[in-house]
């Protein structure tokens, strides 16, 4: 079974490839950071193709800039800025445009049990909260929660100080208790 990877060799190994290896480092970014950065882009864009389409313009965009990328802090928080950057980008440009979109509709001929139908409700529920959140709040929310990021981590992925990620999270846990108050009883720890 392999050993599973420690961050500072990871970091060193991408710092290793950019100066020797083009190629290699476009194929170990890809492999180390795609899949963790797909799911967040597509948290705040809520549109598989949309961020997918966003994900593969910011590895061209490091591709072509490749020879002159400089990195100040790791390669994980300038991907993750990268990436958050794009998705709020199109947010923004989304809002602009007035465009709505009904992505998350049920599926009909689906399991029809009270079970499910709770379920679908609940889901529905957080997806609703969670789309009322300001842009980088749900970013910060998400990183947070889903990719279990610590603050300090979520700070240097988004260029922020610290307190800012502590205070949009604030901002996103009570935007999420009031859009939810009512309907799970066992939410608030999951929130907390």
């Amino acid at each position: 079974m392999p050993e599973v990877e420690t961050v500072d060799a990871l970091e060193a190994r991408l710092a290793e490839l950019q100066r020797t290896n083009g190629e290699a480092f476009m194929q170990e970014l890809f492999r180390a950071f795609y899949r963790p950065l797909g799911n967040v882009v597509f948290r705040v864009v809520q549109d598989r193709a949309v961020a997918e389409d966003l994900l593969q313009d910011v590895f061209m965009r490091i591709w072509n800039g490749r020879d002159s990328l400089t990195i100040s802090s790791t390669y994980k928080a300038y991907f993750y800025r990268a990436a958050m950057n794009a998705a709020l980008r199109h947010v923004e440009q989304q809002k602009r445009q007035v465009s709505w979109d009904d992505a998350n509709l049920a599926e009909p001929g689906r399991d029809t049990t009270a079970e499910h139908l709770e379920g679908q409700e609940a889901e529905q529920l957080v997806a609703t909260a969670l789309e009322a959140l300001p842009p980088q709040c749900r970013a910060v929310f998400l990183m947070s929660r889903q990719e279990g990021m610590s603050y300090q981590q979520i700070a240097e992925a988004l260029e922020v100080a610290p307190k800012t990620v502590e205070n949009q999270m604030g901002k996103a846990l009570r935007i999420m208790r009031e859009k939810l108050s009512g309907f799970f009883s066992g939410l608030n720890s999951w929130l907390l």
